[in-house]
């Protein structure tokens, strides 16, 4: 994963009277985020588990790395799903990831690298615990 000391992070949505959010990260990447159910693209929802998804398969890389296993990893996708919670406030109750590796690692291995890519991703110990959200609204 990057450095983040050497990359810029962050994101901003603006938003008008009507329409949907255009997000603008702080390297100028952009996305417009829609919300119809039949709609393709990204919703706010659909942003957290792909930021967990991405962050899980080049946090599984690093750790097949650190592992001396990556010449037998030829490919991994990390697939991320989440449930709704039925009752207070509005939030997933549970993430599941399932990864699909490619090469030639045995169910052991793909089951250590699975966990330690979990220690590595900086976006599932986010949400591992209640980071504090600080507002400001000036």
């Amino acid at each position: 994963m990057a450095d983040l000391h050497q990359r810029p992070i962050g994101a901003t949505a603006t938003l008008g009277r009507t329409g949907y959010p255009h997000v603008r990260s702080e390297t100028g990447g952009t996305i417009d985020i829609v919300t119809g159910v039949s709609e393709p693209g990204f919703n706010p929802l659909d942003l957290l588990l792909a930021s967990l998804a991405a962050c899980m398969s080049m946090s599984a890389r690093i750790a097949a790395r650190e592992m001396g296993l990556n010449d037998r990893l030829s490919g991994v996708s990390a697939k991320v799903s989440g449930e709704k919670a039925k009752e207070g406030p509005s939030r997933f109750q549970t993430l599941t990831v399932v990864f699909r590796f490619e090469g030639g690692l045995n169910a052991a291995e793909q089951l250590k690298v699975a966990h330690r890519a979990e220690e590595v991703c900086t976006v599932s110990n986010t949400l591992a615990i209640k980071p504090d959200i600080v507002l400001d609204p000036a």
